[in-house]
């Protein structure tokens, strides 16, 4: 008996897309599947991102359809999912050279106006925090406003925004982002499962930003935030090198281990050419509830005097208060849950500012100059080549 189409649908439904908990066929790797007395043909597409996972998604799915009884010849061709030929091998594709890959490519994220990395230099200061909240305000100005969640490794947006379900898809195969707070939403959260751990070398980190920019619909948006995992490595050299940033805004606390990371940041973002728009200090003061006296538990003042001698601006100070805490773990932001609140206000203050910064910054250096800085800075960090 002949196999069948269905069957060998179910049979590639239970071929894991590498790094994902989701299968290749529900995330909408298979386009098309031909049976034709035991000869099963396959088309799978990826996006030109996606080129190094053919080989492995290959392998993998033929093992899945030849264990199936009735096959007698299987076929797998790949299709880039952005038109090019069905008969492309992308696994097989030729590796760009050096300065090719630096080059800055419009086509990720094209109904972009401006996009935004909001980074730190170190874990714990907040920043994931203050992009949801700062996307939200920004939304709440009238502005169209997307999220990345770029933190590969810790994505926290999925639970910061409420959502804990995977994205659906358009009929291109495209990742439909999804709204919240008047906010488009997608991070790699939405398609792992949150007890699982994602452990990628960088390689893997750099096809996996690239993919939730290139094959998101994001539609057209005034400003797209991306929120950096803290420390300057993979995620924010990947957003350098490929997508044009109107600039970043660096997230710290006061006391000075904070401001030490947040001065390296400031440094990176320098050395590959993005504008820093500003700094934000987070858990700047706690105010009590009960007598209206204020500790400067971490200190106070240290952001801004940063930001004077880094001769960047200093955007505004978000307090330590519980309700921030209580918004990031229930999925409410406080920026929408009490836009009156002191908190609130200020971080509507923060948005007004960052939206100053970027129309005050020109566009950033031509790409040939901002992949030779990358490269230069790459360089750097890996050490002599081989």
């Amino acid at each position: 008996m002949s196999v069948t189409e269905q069957q060998v649908r179910e049979a590639l439904g239970q071929v894991c897309y590498p790094g994902f908990s989701r299968d290749i066929v529900s995330l909408g790797v298979v386009h098309h599947v031909v049976c034709n007395e035991g000869n099963v043909d396959v088309e799978l597409t990826l996006g030109s991102a996606a080129a190094a996972l053919a080989g492995p998604i290959e392998r993998d799915a033929r093992a899945a359809i030849e264990r199936l009884s009735g096959v007698r010849q299987t076929r797998v061709h790949f299709r880039d999912r952005s038109g090019g030929s069905p008969a492309l091998k992308m696994a097989r594709a030729p590796t760009r050279s050096p300065a090719a890959a630096g080059a800055l490519d419009a086509g990720l994220i094209p109904g972009v106006r401006h996009a935004i990395a909001v980074a730190s230099g170190k874990g714990g200061v907040g920043k994931s925090t203050i992009a949801v909240n700062l996307a939200v305000a920004l939304a709440r100005s009238g502005a169209s406003v997307g999220l990345l969640d770029a933190d590969v490794y810790g994505p926290s947006i999925p639970l910061m925004t409420g959502i804990d379900e995977p994205p659906t898809l358009t009929p291109d195969r495209k990742l439909v982002p999804f709204e919240r707070f008047g906010v488009r939403i997608m991070s790699l959260g939405f398609l792992v499962k949150r007890e699982e751990a994602v452990i990628w070398r960088g390689p893997m980190v750099m096809k996996a930003l690239e993919q939730l920019l290139r094959d998101v619909s994001w539609g057209e948006l005034d400003y797209l935030l991306m929120d950096m995992p803290p420390g300057t490595g993979d995620a924010q050299l990947t957003l350098s090198q490929r997508v044009r940033l109107a600039g970043a805004v660096i997230v710290t606390t006061p006391q000075d281990v904070a401001l030490a990371d947040a001065r390296k940041g400031v440094a990176m973002f320098r050395k590959v050419n993005v504008p820093v728009l500003g700094i934000i200090e987070n858990m700047s003061y706690f105010e009590c509830p009960h007598c209206a006296g204020r500790t400067d538990i971490f200190g106070h003042g240290g952001g801004r005097a940063e930001a004077a001698r880094m001769k960047v601006p200093f955007l505004g100070e978000v307090p330590l208060d519980p309700a921030v805490r209580e918004g990031g773990d229930s999925g409410e932001p406080f920026a929408d849950g009490d836009p009156h609140s002191g908190r609130a206000q200020a971080m509507a203050e923060i948005a007004t500012r960052v939206s100053a910064s970027v129309h005050s910054h020109s566009d950033p250096a031509d790409a040939n100059a901002s992949g030779n800085v990358f490269e230069r800075f790459r360089r750097i960090l890996d050490g002599p080549a081989d």
